[in-house]
């Protein structure tokens, strides 16, 4: 229930902000703005409200043919809509979803937006898509303001990282550190994950021990975990399913090397009954050696509702402990991190740079594994809307549902930006043809390509969302 309220509420913001844009350039520019909506609103719509002879009129569940509102079209009518799919602002003169070709007069009108020249045209386009793109800006500037910024610099960890069996296929070893990635030096780990599985770069340099040694990842690196991480879902999904209590565990690819030092024992779980303390190092699972906790939550996956030997130090004597685990495979602790976090506190001024660096950042790396999608093992990644809602948290917070709905703006004005009909940046394309050729295309023609793209774009909707469903069920 958390996660579907801040599904609704970033949406609605972030519609609502985009629509805001095309409607203040179309304002700039003396361009009627007939109807203002947040969602969607066929034949009825859940509220509307428009200004006319002096006073605001306010109508609830109401049709949305009014014949003495339709007398005043120089003023906007604002309104909810009862489809939450989004929402749209109805410019006066456009070929869109909201008009056609025979619902415009036949000689063009000052206030009408096919009566204004191209570049302003275009601007009132790009509207929604700057507004978006601006709006992450400043979301994360406020975020970097407020609460700082946390980081792990890969130089900090010493001990080097855990790799997951796709990469020790790759040639990795456990705790070999990376020097570079194709002559550069990865900062973070996302800079590691980003070069490797999203931009494919091959060439990785790494320290071993004392030894310094060069690998050369696969070509097909990228898809390779793309799938495994499907099956890994699809594995997740099912244990779910099973038992409606099992939490679900991410894929880890890589990741900083922890060894299983015992930080935390959660009562009432398999640890505390075998009689495991805070201070023990666990080094082996059913007599496979766990030096790190990664591998030690690894090897636990493969004994649900089983007894196991848990062999660890404590005071430099080796031990063994029996414990029994359940369904979901867990022991019930948390292991120490000695990590060095730096944080980062940025003054307002300092926060804007930080902030439009950061942000982007995050459009760069989403244009650049966009090239995935077009990958079989991509297209079955993609999700709809309870893909979407599932990247917020189960529990309320503020810097989470910011944070991801500044990116989710990002993601949307890049979507918006791509030369698909029906989208702004279908419109921007034939802008920009008719700026460079002189020669404008015919409302019939627009009209044509709006629906093509329509229908395109709604069944790419359908498509992902039925891969939602396809992930409930299967």
């Amino acid at each position: 229930m958390v996660q579907a309220i801040q599904l609704i509420l970033a949406l609605s913001f972030l519609v609502l902000i985009h629509e805001l844009g095309h409607f203040t350039f179309a304002k700039i520019f003396h361009v009627r703005v007939e109807k203002f909506y947040m969602f969607f609103n066929p034949w009825i719509s859940l509220i509307r409200f428009k200004k006319f002879d002096g006073k605001w009129h306010v109508k609830v569940f109401a049709k949305n043919e009014d014949a003495e509102w339709d007398a005043h079209p120089e003023n906007t009518e604002w309104g909810i809509g009862w489809l939450p799919f989004g929402g749209y602002c109805a410019i006066a003169g456009m070929v869109d979803e909201t008009h056609k070709t025979e619902d415009l007069a036949s000689k063009a009108q000052d206030w009408e937006f096919r009566s204004k020249p191209a570049w302003q045209r275009l601007l009132i386009i790009l509207g929604g898509i700057l507004v978006n793109f601006i709006g992450a800006l400043v979301i994360f500037t406020m975020l970097l303001w407020h609460w700082g910024q946390d980081t792990l610099p890969l130089r900090n960890v010493t001990d080097g990282l855990y790799y997951s069996e796709i990469l020790q296929g790759e040639g990795f070893q456990q705790q070999d550190r990376i020097l570079s990635i194709n002559g550069e030096e990865p900062e973070y780990l996302q800079d590691v994950v980003q070069a490797l599985i999203i931009e494919g770069k091959r060439d990785v340099l790494v320290l071993r021990g004392t030894d310094t040694v060069s690998l050369t990842m696969s070509e097909d690196l990228g898809t390779r975990y793309l799938a495994l991480q499907n099956e890994f879902a699809k594995n997740e999904r099912d244990k779910k399913r099973a038992d409606s209590n099992y939490q679900k565990r991410n894929y880890t690819l890589i990741a900083e090397w922890i060894p299983c030092v015992v930080d935390t024992v959660l009562p009432d779980n398999a640890a505390y009954y075998a009689g495991i303390e805070k201070g023990d190092s666990i080094v082996a699972v059913d007599g496979v050696p766990t030096p790190s906790y990664y591998q030690m939550t690894a090897e636990l996956l493969h004994h649900p509702c089983d007894s196991i030997a848990i062999d660890y130090y404590r005071n430099g004597e080796r031990l063994t402990a029996q414990a029994f685990l359940g369904d979901q495979c867990k022991l019930g602790i948390a292991a120490r991190i000695d990590f060095r976090f730096e944080h980062t506190d940025y003054t307002f001024w300092q926060s804007i740079p930080a902030g439009i660096k950061y942000g982007w950042d995050i459009l760069a790396m989403y244009v650049k594994q966009f090239r995935l999608v077009f990958t079989k093992e991509g297209a079955q990644s993609l999700g709809g809307f309870g893909a979407i809602g599932s990247m917020f948290p189960a529990s309320w917070s503020w810097y989470a549902f910011w944070h991801m709905t500044a990116f989710l703006s990002i993601i949307l004005a890049f979507m918006n930006f791509l030369p698909i009909p029906a989208l702004d940046g279908g419109y921007i394309l034939f802008l920009l043809v008719e700026i460079i050729t002189r020669r404008k295309p015919s409302d019939k023609f627009l009209e044509k390509a709006n629906e093509i793209g329509f229908w395109f774009l709604l069944a790419l909707l359908i498509f992902a969302n039925f891969n939602d469903i396809l992930k409930i069920f299967f």
